[in-house]
């Protein structure tokens, strides 16, 4: 919980999540991964819509980050890359860091930021292409996720999933479908073949 002094932030935007996990995401449902080898490898975009980190304003600013957890996210062990766009000042930059480290407090950075360790800080150019959960999030030079719906195996028409969660604290609703990712920097790579991928709207703060 943040405490009286600490700095008061709160976002709101669209997130982009490229995981490894079978379709769905065991993570969001028990919490433990259901990829193939219990890991949790993932690709996570952002585009904050409207945010204010205390005084500094981080409306406007895509970011990513590059994770791997060797198992559950909150058995730790992780190791990060965060990215972002060559736009972004150093001023935004650190505010942001504050947030995703946790220690500002707030969910969900204050329950995931001290799962993993943050080995690299990246610019690149960052581009989102389409929309819901036919988006395509591109880091220049790092990865890239495609998202696509599930398509009927008998007509091949689209069919489209969404997940609910009241209680989740990342996302409450999420437009799910199959992605196909791959990242690497800083000795982090991550990447899956038609996998979890699931766009959402966040609305984050530690008031």
């Amino acid at each position: 919980m943040a405490t009286a002094t600490a700095t008061r932030w709160a976002m709101t935007g669209r997130g982009y999540e490229f995981c490894n996990c079978d379709f769905g995401c065991g993570c969001n449902f028990g919490g433990f991964p259901n990829s193939k080898d219990g890991s949790c490898r993932a690709l996570v975009g952002l585009q904050i819509t409207s945010g204010k980190v205390g005084d500094v304003d981080v409306s406007g600013v895509k970011c990513a980050a590059v994770i791997d957890w060797p198992k559950a996210i909150h058995e730790g062990n992780g190791k990060c890359v965060f990215v972002v766009d060559p736009s972004t000042s150093d001023k935004q930059i650190e505010a942001l860091a504050g947030v995703f480290s946790g220690k500002l407090g707030g969910m969900p950075w204050e329950l995931l930021g001290p799962t993993f360790q943050v080995v690299g800080l990246q610019k690149a150019r960052i581009t989102i292409e389409g929309a819901g959960p036919k988006s395509t999030f591109t880091a220049e030079g790092i990865g890239e996720g495609r998202g696509d719906t599930f398509k009927n195996p008998v007509t091949g028409e689209e069919h489209l999933a969404n997940v609910d969660l009241p209680d989740g604290f990342i996302w409450k609703h999420g437009q799910c479908g199959q992605g196909t990712f791959r990242a690497s920097s800083d000795g982090v790579s991550v990447g899956a073949e038609k996998s979890n991928w699931i766009y959402y709207e966040f609305d984050w703060s530690n008031a």
